[in-house]
């Protein structure tokens, strides 16, 4: 959780520091650093790589709780997707709509370091429902 946290927070930093300057380069530096633990899972992850020896001790520690890594990943895809809606917006000279897309990124990442992540939840709900899901595409 450390880890998780710390890639929350630096989405929370680089989101709401986008916003405030109204600066696409920032949510472009966002994309970029998220889009390969997406695409790879954490071994490609700046993030995960840097918490891992920075946050050392905390994650060492015996009653340190874990995240499932195929949780974080959806988190990950959830919040690329919507930054890639961001940069497409903002090159198709849109940029409402880029921030728009920067904002729910910045609201989903705040919540779930106040204690409710809107990802997991939508993930559990999909994992859930999944034999509905395929009834409904195979019709």
């Amino acid at each position: 959780m450390p880890i998780v946290t710390l890639n929350r927070s630096l989405i929370v930093t680089g989101a709401a520091l986008a916003l405030l300057t109204q600066q696409p380069l920032i949510s472009t530096a966002l994309f970029a650093l998220i889009l390969p633990a997406a695409i790879l899972g954490r071994r490609a992850s700046l993030v995960y790589w840097l918490g891992k020896r920075l946050l050392a001790r905390q994650i060492a520690q015996p009653d340190v709780l874990i995240e499932d890594p195929q949780t974080q990943r959806f988190n990950n895809i959830l919040a690329t997707l919507m930054l890639g809606f961001a940069q497409l917006a903002f090159v198709i000279q849109n940029p409402a709509l880029g921030w728009v897309f920067v904002g729910m990124v910045l609201v989903a990442a705040t919540v779930a370091l106040l204690g409710f992540c809107v990802g997991c939840f939508i993930y559990y709900q999909l994992r859930l429902n999944r034999h509905r899901l395929v009834q409904w595409a195979t019709k």
